[in-house]
């Protein structure tokens, strides 16, 4: 008897739904320069899409801490989204933690351990060394809530944990293996690393995220991970998704 010769059917192509383009940004970390030479790119690149293309600017998340401009970050999201696009500010856990150390000064141990200082003197708040350890931290606490404006804690209060696009799901960190992306725990989309990392898992959207840092970026079947660094590396990184095309920008 014969031996018959199976070929496996082609998972689906990921797509966009038509008439969509999406920039999708990596983390900034403070650094607004870079991220105001990646936005240049992105208005030069939407100039060339054909008319009638709704364009949409997903950062997702780590906007503030370690580099030198959180606050001109948050005032870029405050002034609204750019003339032509849609935009969408998805929550890091340096939001997070940002927002939890506005809202209880306790939080400082962790967030100053993640660049939260940078973010503090991007205010023009510096931890007073005449004062002792706790005295010091209120100071800071209370001069950090009268700093900021209140259009850039609503940008942090608004911030989005995820978006779902076609078969895309944006998010900062990724998903929970094995849990279905509408019971979804909000940390874990800021949070989760290696779980999600060392999963091959089909998670039923392909996961575009940042969070943990990449050489280039990092395309698997089931997954996107386009944080290059940019605070340290120079390197900001934007994934261009349109139909079934994924290109990048970085720069």
């Amino acid at each position: 008897m014969p031996i018959r010769l199976f070929r496996s059917r082609p998972s689906r192509v990921p797509t966009v739904p038509p008439g969509q383009r999406i920039y999708a940004i990596g983390d900034v970390h403070g650094r607004s320069d870079l991220h105001d030479r990646l936005m240049a790119m992105v208005r030069d690149d939407r100039a060339a899409a054909p008319p009638g293309t709704a364009a949409t600017v997903v950062l997702l998340g780590d906007l503030v801490d370690r580099g030198p401009d959180s606050a001109g970050m948050l005032e870029r999201l405050a002034a609204g989204p750019p003339p032509g696009f849609g935009l969408v500010a998805l929550r890091g856990n340096h939001e997070d933690t940002m927002e939890r150390f506005l809202d209880d000064p306790g939080a400082a141990p962790e967030w100053f351990r993640f660049g939260g200082l940078a973010t503090l003197e991007s205010y023009g708040v510096r931890l007073d060394p005449r004062l002792p350890g706790p005295a010091r931290v209120t100071a800071a606490h209370a001069a950090l809530r009268a700093a900021i404006p209140h259009r850039h804690l609503a940008v942090l209060r608004g911030m989005r944990s995820h978006l779902s696009v076609g078969d895309y799901l944006l998010v900062h960190a990724g998903v929970r293996p094995g849990v279905p992306l509408d019971a979804q725990d909000p940390a874990d989309l800021m949070w989760i690393r290696e779980d999600f990392l060392d999963s091959g898992a089909d998670h039923g959207k392909v996961v575009v995220h940042g969070h943990t840092i990449v050489r280039a970026p990092e395309v698997r079947r089931n997954r996107i991970g386009i944080d290059t660094g940019a605070f340290a590396t120079g390197r900001l990184t934007a994934l261009v998704l349109e139909g079934e095309d994924r290109r990048f920008l970085s720069t």
